[in-house]
């Protein structure tokens, strides 16, 4: 059975192309072109921007046995003030890493013993605060030994 071309008849399906067109909207090319790149820190002029200088310091939470202690909680503050500025917890090597900013300064850094939860921390007493001077945009890396 053929059905003719100029049938418009409800059984006859418009070609595929007509059905189902291609037209991105206007806001899709949008959320392309300017949102995603800026998303990504990119300037969708191809710019990129200029990162800020910082000083990173890096430690190691060790325990009296000198094994890494996991989950940590690091304080660290400027010498010059009285409350920390920065709070994070060591990771599973006992390790933590803190961006500071870049210039010259002395930063004070402790474990925070009334926050650890973990087995490891039973029995360990506060170690020594250790004094880091930053000299400019540079890593410092420390160990906290706790006793």
């Amino acid at each position: 059975m053929t059905i003719p071309s100029n049938c418009r008849c409800a059984c006859r399906t418009p070609p595929l192309q007509q059905e189902f067109p291609f037209r991105a909207p206007l806001f899709a090319v949008a959320v392309v072109c300017l949102v995603v790149p800026l998303a990504l820190g990119l300037s969708p002029l191809g710019e990129k921007k200029a990162e800020k200088p910082y000083a990173l310091i890096y430690g190691t939470v060790f325990g009296p046995d000198n094994h890494s202690i996991y989950g940590m909680k690091v304080k660290i503050r400027r010498a010059d003030q009285k409350k920390a500025q920065w709070e994070l917890f060591s990771d599973h090597a006992g390790e933590f890493a803190q961006r500071v900013p870049a210039g010259r300064a002395d930063y004070v850094v402790w474990a925070d013993l009334k926050s650890c939860k973990t087995n490891q921390c039973k029995g360990l007493r506060e170690g020594t605060e250790v004094t880091v001077h930053i000299q400019n945009d540079e890593r410092t890396d420390i160990g906290l030994h706790l006793k």
